[in-house]
């Protein structure tokens, strides 16, 4: 008798059903918060409807939580469904700088995982704020070439800095910068 491996499954479909409650909007009264917009594209500017953006942020003193809001959503934490345009669009706090180690700090950011049918492993990305003086020392950022550096760097499209536009690009020109784990 042969016997025959099981196919492997791809990641999704996603709905959104479930997580309205993992949604985050809260931001502590003195921070900064902030709109981000974006769309998800594929090589040839499709957009991908179906797929899970999870966010993992600091809060605006750059330390990471590790506990639940009193709503029971986990703090710096927040998963996003993308709709038929491939479009997600969140509101946050804007996190602080934080270690990378004793002698430098990261610039802020929001660390992305992405999820999607077709991915049998989900993508690891960073989203950064334009702007931010601490950009131009962070290491991650730093050990890229610039035209790869400013995948990760979100636009501007408000003269406050409130509102933001970030695309994710899966292949081809200009190719968001995706992180081996």
């Amino acid at each position: 008798m042969r016997l025959v491996p099981t196919a492997s499954q791809t990641v999704g479909p996603y709905f959104f059903i479930g997580m309205g409650h993992l949604c985050t909007r809260s931001a502590p009264a003195p921070a900064k918060e902030v709109t981000v917009h974006g769309q998800v594209l594929d090589a040839n500017r499709a957009p991908v409807p179906d797929a899970v953006l999870e966010l993992w942020f600091a809060d605006p003193s750059g330390q990471y939580a590790s506990r639940a809001d009193a709503s029971g959503r986990p703090c710096g934490f927040a998963r996003i469904a993308t709709d038929a345009e491939g479009r997600f669009s969140f509101t946050t706090c804007m996190p602080g700088p934080v270690p990378f180690d004793c002698e430098c700090m990261q610039a802020p950011h929001i660390g992305v995982l992405f999820f999607a049918r077709g991915l049998l492993r989900h993508l690891l990305t960073r989203m950064y704020f334009p702007g931010e003086r601490t950009n131009a020392a962070d290491p991650l950022l730093q050990s890229l070439s610039e035209d790869r550096r400013a995948t990760l760097v979100a636009r501007n499209t408000s003269a406050s800095g409130k509102n933001l536009e970030w695309n994710i690009v899966l292949q081809g020109e200009n190719e968001t910068v995706f992180f081996a784990w």
